[in-house]
């Protein structure tokens, strides 16, 4: 297993409508649930588990996932991701995912708690043909530190590339550093204290989508700031800056249930535990 704390390899196919795993491989602190299925429409929906219950200093974690033609999932985590104090190396995390064609993923973790002096990396790569859709939403948390600092972790960095017919078509870099930046400063929270970005990449993607996706959200609230982009490629990327976790979950799931409805005439399922 090299160097890895944790490795997961998963690969899912479609058999007669159904999303099944082809092969399921995991050893050390990572492992994956039998598949759930919310409904009758074959769409999987996996739980990834961190025995160990949190990322400790030098923890390096990798997960290999392929959907094979017209496979769909849901890919979830059963609690946050909790980094704590990384004295002298940085905990870090990359996946490697590759989307053939007509399959869907929604990668949708609980969010990442950066605790006092933790440093922090993730590294996502996605692989997709350009009939395969992918929906993927992350936030950052501050996790409590004695004196009550929002900023007490050290650095949190994460990056996603976005590869569409073997073409780089996003590449998105998130590097928060309290330790040497000013992130209540113009240009880094703002006075917010919580970031959640989600990506969507699908080929379903026009003008009709984003008028709905505008009249859904309150552009004009207090408790948040919001941003929509378009993409070089049909797709768009989302950025909030907010106090609370719960503001932004609340934020992804209507824009989550907004695409469901347009895209597949479905209702998401409801993922979180509590």
């Amino acid at each position: 297993m090299e160097d890895w704390t944790g490795a997961l390899n998963l690969e899912v196919e479609d058999r007669k409508g159904k999303t099944v795993a082809k092969k399921v491989y995991f050893q050390g602190a990572f492992k994956v649930m039998r598949p759930i299925y919310h409904d009758d429409s074959g769409h999987a929906c996996y739980y990834l588990l961190n025995p160990g219950g949190g990322y400790l200093d030098g923890d390096r974690y990798q997960m290999k996932l392929s959907l094979l033609e017209k496979a769909k999932l849901t890919l979830t985590t059963q609690s946050a991701t909790k980094v704590y104090k990384t004295p002298n190396n940085f905990a870090y995390q990359e996946a490697e995912i590759s989307l053939q064609p007509g399959s869907y993923l929604e990668y949708l973790p609980d969010p990442l708690i950066a605790y006092q002096n933790a440093k922090y990396k993730q590294k996502n790569i996605i692989r997709m043909d350009k009939t395969a859709t992918f929906l993927y939403a992350d936030i950052v948390t501050p996790g409590w530190s004695p004196d009550g600092e929002r900023f007490s972790y050290q650095t949190v960095q994460i990056l996603n590339e976005v590869y569409v017919d073997n073409e780089l078509v996003v590449y998105d870099h998130i590097k928060l550093n309290p330790a040497s930046q000013n992130m209540n400063g113009l240009g880094f929270m703002e006075g917010f204290s919580h970031l959640g970005s989600m990506l969507v990449v699908g080929k379903q993607t026009n003008s009709s989508l984003l008028d709905q996706l505008y009249s859904a959200i309150d552009m004009n609230s207090d408790e948040y700031k919001l941003g929509l982009s378009i993409l070089s490629v049909p797709g768009l990327t989302i950025r909030v800056l907010a106090n609370t976790t719960q503001v932004i979950e609340k934020l992804f799931s209507e824009i989550h249930r907004v695409i469901s409805q347009e895209w597949f005439n479905s209702e998401p399922s409801f993922l979180r535990k509590y």
